[in-house]
């Protein structure tokens, strides 16, 4: 536990220390877009699972045979057709791709490259060689060979090669239910009407769309006047039914700041409370159980930063996925800081360079929504000139 302000480096540190994959659970291929495979994969049979003509063409038997110049053309085969009855390695059979070759028959000319004249198909393809233009069993994978390693991501492509073995369903680890708490009595919706004082809530929005893209799914939004009594009962609900908890406001230590006093009350283990950043720093992580809980700060801008560093490489540890990835980039303007706190800016970055955004201030939403990265300025760093090599987080878009 950490009562003292931290660095970013620490709090990175105590989030992965103490973040826990979920369970494993075995889920619809249709329903595992990005997430984890959670066990190995082997394939439950040949794909194909047969010899598989390449194209439109005509089947041809020559290994044996050797090519010949004229074939008498008997019969058809389309893909799904089952080959059926004698057939014979003199003639030459239409072939559609994706058809099973029949047996003895093993190569496929395309139909560019024939004639048919009378009843015949007359080669014109003096380079074709034994096995052209074919599929072989098992050419993709092998009956229970291993097809995909646990730890894989499932991609489009993915899902599809699954389908492709048969396979509806496999075990990945889910992602994190997630109860965001919105605080203030300020607050009001989009849509009504503002008294003065008043200002709309952009928080739970913002936190719901960038869950979305994250993949979750499973989001309650609550809103809860600054009462400590209600805000202690609405967590102690929330820590029985979500992996994740997200507070917005209420954190610091005004008056009206009740969310750290409510987690106390909840006997959630503090493990920082404050780091030494802007913006966010007073940003708030605890546990019980397996539950993780952070407090964000109010303003809109320090939400969505805290968000993007902290909030998302959890999110990354319970679904154990590994999205977050920091970059460099060269800086394209000098900028100075007056404190040795680690910096967050939001920025533009475009081919290996970075430009930091106008706006930067915690209560801005308007240069995140030009931005495609974050710039992370160290501690130490107190002036980075022009063309020196930054920290980047590119952001999701």
């Amino acid at each position: 536990m950490s009562t003292n302000m931290i660095s970013y480096a620490e709090a990175i540190t105590i989030i992965s220390n103490h973040t826990q994959c979920l369970p494993s659970v075995k889920k619809p291929i249709s329903e595992t877009i990005g997430l984890t495979l959670a066990e190995d994969v082997y394939a439950p049979i040949d794909i194909p699972g047969f010899d598989q003509s390449a194209m439109d063409g005509y089947a041809l038997s020559i290994h044996a045979k050797g090519l010949h110049k004229t074939y008498v053309i008997s019969g058809e085969l389309a893909a799904g057709d089952h080959p059926e009855g004698e057939t014979n390695p003199n003639y030459a059979i239409r072939i559609f791709t994706g058809a099973a070759l029949p047996s003895g028959f093993d190569t496929v000319i395309m139909q560019e490259k024939t004639k048919v004249e009378n009843g015949n198909l007359i080669i014109e393809d003096e380079q074709l060689k034994a096995g052209n233009n074919v599929r072989l069993k098992g050419a993709e994978i092998r009956k229970d060979s291993l097809a995909l390693k646990k730890g894989t991501v499932l991609s489009p492509a993915t899902i599809g090669y699954l389908a492709g073995m048969g396979i509806s369903e496999v075990a990945v680890f889910p992602t994190p239910k997630v109860t965001i708490i919105i605080t203030g009595n300020e607050l009001r919706q989009p849509g009504q009407p503002l008294d003065y004082g008043q200002v709309y809530d952009a928080n739970s929005y913002t936190l719901s769309a960038a869950l979305r893209q994250n993949g979750i799914s499973d989001i309650k939004v609550i809103w809860v006047k600054d009462d400590l009594d209600t805000l202690t009962e609405t967590l102690r609900l929330a820590l029985d039914e979500s992996h994740l908890i997200l507070f917005t406001g209420g954190i610091s230590v005004g008056k009206y700041d009740f969310v750290l006093e409510a987690t106390q009350k909840n006997d959630v283990d503090l493990r920082f409370y404050k780091v030494k950043q802007r913006p966010g720093k007073p940003i708030y992580f605890g546990t019980k159980g397996n539950t993780l809980i952070f407090g964000l700060p109010g303003n809109p801008a320090s939400v969505l930063t805290c968000f993007y560093v902290y909030v998302t490489k959890a999110i990354d540890m319970l679904s154990d996925r590994h999205k977050q990835h920091w970059t460099k980039a060269k800086l394209m303007h000098k900028y100075e800081k007056n404190n040795s706190f680690t910096h967050f800016l939001k920025g533009y970055s475009d081919d290996k360079v970075v430009s930091i955004l106008d706006a930067q201030e915690s209560f801005r939403l308007s240069s995140f929504a030009k931005a495609n990265c974050l710039i992370r300025i160290e501690e130490s760093n107190m002036v980075s000139e022009a063309g020196s090599t930054v920290d980047v987080l590119l952001l999701p878009l």
